[in-house]
């Protein structure tokens, strides 16, 4: 049995060859640059994707790179490759990388790239201010990494910078302050893209293309943007009171001076929290594309996902302080019980992901795999997370590797999982090729195999009581074992890509033959060329649900079509200059009923003879 084409009568119209209506295989460069001048001057939303995409893994590599070091020191105890001084800038900026140069802006990656293809849209709806977000991403990270240059070394005061101790005090040198720079800058290009993203979504879809018609990537990126725009201006006005208080001799955080320490967690973990999920959606949102083309089902609960996606936004803003509780200065019962109730339409995600792939025709070539992956590596994640939103547990485990182990399943599995899901998926479109199939399996289960064996074990760890965020432990066999563990797993993770990149290079060096639409698949962007021209389409479908490119592929049998569909596709006869008749008109066309044809509302319709 295909999985491609399930078995249909044998009478049934066949799919539409989407290659051979649009033209066939296009030019490799179609729509992006094609020299350096081109790539630092574009405001092409592809090309502006690329460019985060490519940042955004160039950061991963370096985050991951600090990470192999502090494993390498944490692989026996006594302080063996660096001092704590260098353990704590270390720890610092592999945080500070991981979460304002990789996560997110992978995110804003594939709003820019994808968000236009999705909703029919030519390009961003302000494409220089989307220029100059992404060049204030990069600007902004290269001043955080400037930090280890500096006198005295970068930033060490833990990617959250809580004062006093990344006050003028506690953290004297330059370092902290261009890490405070670097996430200012940072943060503001995200608030731009933010703006670019909702005001693209709301002015600039397609006809036909209304809300519940869009991807629930579309839906996810949409609304990971609204949570921009509230929590990162938080964010950047905290640290802009911080660098007052460094520099200018200010006292918003100063205790000695009646300033509070406790403001800055408050305006922090508001923006910190949010952000959690301005990281998460995306890559749900990735996975809610793949999951069904793989299970070749349409998704299930489509409107429960959106209100799912919306009831996450709100609630986001209202769980802030479960990272406070050991302060004993917030409300327990308040932050616990929102804590408890936003994992309800978390679940509603994971309940639909299931029920999408429940009774399906199942094939898993790379991207479903990753995208399985990431849906177990979530479900540990948010068990843990479960277990440190009850104040009882978490006094026990606030500062041990419990927390690690929760952060990385929660914000790091969950996002490389999805995020590679996201590269194997899309990439035929991004440059008309495709990757290997096999490569892409050995790097997924090395990937896996790596991952879990790195952050499991610190579960044990943390409830064995050992502190995070400390370049030493004591002597003591257990904690030996689960780090050396760790260590070989965060080895095995970096042979994992190894085939990927192998792949990356087999692909580019190949023509391009992978079609308009190689997956099968549902959403708008699967209906013009790979890559897509300049402005994205020369041609559309009839938008009449959110899977308007599995329709059209469909057209010709109103039994798999949604409905509409071919009234629609009528209603093109006399000006779309690619239209032709429909399968059970093909031999008489001229038979064929046009759409301003059908009979009023109030009168019944009848059959017509041809």
């Amino acid at each position: 049995m295909s999985v491609d084409t399930p078995p249909r009568p044998d009478d049934a119209p066949a799919p539409l060859d989407l290659d051979q209506f649009l033209g066939g295989v296009d030019r490799p460069d179609r729509g992006l640059p094609r020299n350096l001048l081109g790539w630092l001057t574009t405001t092409d939303h592809k090309a502006i994707g690329i460019a985060y995409a490519v940042t955004a893994m160039v950061f991963l590599a370096i985050g991951g790179a600090l990470a192999g070091v502090m494993r390498t020191e944490l692989t026996r105890p006594d302080v063996q490759v660096v001092d704590a001084s260098t353990y704590n800038s270390l720890f610092t900026i592999h945080g500070s990388v991981m979460v304002f140069l990789f996560a997110a802006p992978f995110g804003f990656a594939l709003a820019n790239y994808l968000v236009p293809l999705q909703i029919g849209a030519p390009d961003m709806a302000f494409p220089r201010l989307n220029a100059l977000s992404y060049w204030l991403y990069l600007f902004g990270g290269c001043v955080m990494l400037l930090g280890f240059l500096s006198e005295g070394g970068a930033a060490d005061f833990g990617w959250f910078a809580y004062p006093p101790l990344s006050g003028p005090r506690g953290s004297p040198g330059l370092g902290g302050d261009l890490w405070i720079v670097s996430v200012i800058l940072t943060g503001t290009s995200g608030t731009l893209t933010a703006v670019n993203v909702v005001t693209t979504v709301t002015t600039m879809r397609a006809p036909g293309m209304t809300l519940f018609r869009m991807p629930i990537l579309t839906w996810n990126l949409f609304l990971t943007s609204v949570m921009v725009v509230f929590a990162f201006p938080v964010l950047t006005g905290a640290l802009t009171m911080l660098l007052a208080d460094r520099r200018f001799g200010a006292q918003f955080y100063e205790p000695a001076r009646g300033g509070s320490p406790i403001l800055f967690q408050h305006l922090f973990w508001f923006f910190g929290h949010p952000e959690v999920y301005i990281i998460a959606l995306p890559f749900f949102g990735v996975v809610t594309e793949v999951i069904p083309v793989f299970a070749r089902r349409p998704i299930f609960g489509y409107k429960g996902l959106v209100l799912a996606t919306l009831a996450i936004t709100g609630l986001s803003t209202s769980v802030w302080a479960h990272h406070m509780y050991a302060t004993g200065l917030v409300a327990l019962p308040f932050f616990a019980a929102t804590t408890f109730l936003i994992a309800v339409p978390t679940g509603v995600k994971v309940f639909s992901w299931i029920g999408t792939m429940w009774g399906g025709s199942l094939s898993f070539p790379p991207p479903m795999l990753f995208a399985l992956g990431f849906l177990a590596t979530f479900v540990i994640g948010g068990l843990s997370g479960i277990v440190l939103a009850s104040p009882t547990l978490d006094f026990h485990l606030h500062d041990t590797y419990f927390v690690v182990a929760h952060f990385h399943y929660v914000m790091g599995g969950t996002v490389v999982f999805a995020l590679f899901a996201a590269i194997y998926f899309w990439w035929p479109k991004v440059t008309g090729r495709m990757l290997s199939p096999g490569l892409g399996r050995l790097h997924f289960w090395l990937l896996l195999i790596g991952f879990h064996m790195t952050f499991f074990v610190m579960h044990v760890m943390g409830y064995q009581g050992l502190p995070r965020r400390v370049v030493d432990y004591p002597e003591q066999p257990d904690l030996e074992r689960w780090n050396l563990i760790a260590t070989v797993g965060y080895a095995v993770q970096v042979l994992s890509m190894v085939p990927f990149v192998i792949a990356l290079v087999r692909s580019l060096r190949t023509p391009p033959s992978a079609g308009a639409d190689p997956w099968h698949a549902n959403s708008l962007e699967w209906s013009t060329t790979s890559p897509p021209p300049h402005h994205n389409f020369e041609w559309l479908p009839p938008i009449r649900s959110e899977r308007p490119t599995f329709d059209f592929r469909w057209i010709n049998d109103p039994e798999v079509t949604a409905i509409g569909v071919n009234e629609a596709w009528r209603a093109r006869r006399d000006h779309d200059d690619r239209w032709f008749p429909l399968h059970r008109w093909v031999d008489a066309p001229e038979a064929e009923p046009r759409a301003e044809d059908r009979p009023p509302e109030d009168e019944p319709p009848q059959e017509r003879v041809t």
